[in-house]
């Protein structure tokens, strides 16, 4: 398990909470997880990895990082924040967050509990954070049914880029125009231009060649 934190005090107290659990094993948070040793056939599977990270508030910065750490296929992440507000509760579900700490309710037992869960790959969340969620959602769906039909059951995140955004942006990338998108992806063309505008006026980007810039800057191609 890794920690990470916003600042050097914060991540020494978890690390405190966590060093002498016989079930936690700590390792250094520079660790590159793809490089973790691959089981070999006929071995039992090594323990999933866990990255635990403390945040006071998700900003720009944290939330680089926390999309950098969740889309590791080799560790799930705990996530100890202090606030979170409406869209930053989203950028965390979209990143597949596994467990939510609020910071002053995280004692070392809901710590490792937390622990625990995201390594079986199991979720847990704050009871009030649920119904938050679950209200954020509902509005977003009805706003998705309320708004023109290729928008229905297709949410897109707040921060960060949908699958069929990345899909669209990787062809993109390729050199292929509208059409040709279009014909790759079965889309309309009126389509792939709504999905193009929605992700650049989210993201306040200024054209096709800065939407790709973005892409590969925030590793999605």
């Amino acid at each position: 398990m890794a920690v990470h934190a916003t600042d050097p005090l914060s991540r020494a107290g978890v690390i405190s909470h966590l060093r002498h659990q016989p079930s936690v094993e700590l390792v250094d948070r520079a660790e590159d997880p793809s490089q973790t040793p691959r089981t070999a056939p006929g071995t039992a599977p090594a323990p999933e990895r866990v990255a635990v990270m403390l945040v006071d508030r998700l900003d720009d910065l944290a939330g680089t990082e926390l999309r950098r750490l969740a889309r590791s296929a080799e560790q799930r992440v705990v996530l100890i924040a202090g606030e979170l507000r409406e869209p930053e509760l989203l950028t965390v579900v979209e990143c597949g967050v596994r467990a939510i700490l609020w910071r002053h309710q995280a004692t070392p037992q809901k710590l490792l509990r937390a622990v625990h869960s995201a390594a079986r790959g199991e979720g847990e969340l704050p009871p009030d954070l649920i119904n938050r969620l679950m209200t954020q959602l509902g509005r977003l769906r009805l706003s998705a049914l309320d708004g023109p039909p290729s928008a229905a059951g297709a949410l897109v995140p707040t921060l960060g880029m949908a699958p069929r955004e990345v899909d669209v942006v990787r062809l993109i990338a390729e050199g292929l125009d509208t059409k040709q998108i279009s014909e790759k992806l079965a889309y309309s063309e009126r389509t792939v231009k709504n999905v193009l505008h929605a992700l650049m006026t989210r993201l306040q980007l200024q054209n096709r060649a800065h939407a790709v810039a973005y892409a590969l800057r925030e590793g999605y191609i």
